[in-house]
């Protein structure tokens, strides 16, 4: 099989926070920007690689989620243990302090793992996690 991950979503709480996030400080392009009964699904992806893109969306909107399910994704929202994204680069570095300069929310500075990656972390506006990890 020749199967690729194309797309992967992420919750936003803030749109115009989130768009800021991604395309000023990370240098995605924006894809695609869907209004819909006040909410706003929003497609952003690395330049020059329009085969992978991370769609911003409204959490817990989905039909189905009941008001408890609903209450405990806003929560973990809050505390940022809902959702997490790994992304890769050749220079951790030069990432790490656009991340820094452009206000993402520290999480772990760039460190060298004992299971053999170099990484660091931040949280973008809404909280999700992302590990940002050297190509080595």
């Amino acid at each position: 099989m020749d199967i690729a991950i194309h797309s992967t979503f992420l919750p936003h709480d803030d749109p115009e926070a989130s768009l800021a996030f991604y395309r000023d400080v990370l240098g995605f392009e924006v894809r695609n920007d869907v209004g819909y009964s006040g909410l706003r699904w929003i497609t952003v992806g690395p330049a020059g690689k329009p085969g992978t893109s991370i769609v911003l969306h409204p959490p817990a909107v989905d039909p189905g989620i009941t008001e408890d399910e609903r209450r405990t994704i806003t929560e973990m929202m809050a505390k940022g243990t809902y959702a997490s994204i790994l992304l890769a680069t050749a220079d951790l570095d030069k990432a790490f302090d656009q991340l820094q300069s452009g206000g993402a929310e520290i999480v772990q500075e760039p460190a060298e793992q004992p299971y053999g990656v170099r990484d660091c972390a931040v949280r973008d506006p809404a909280g999700n996690l992302i590990r940002l990890q050297e190509l080595r």
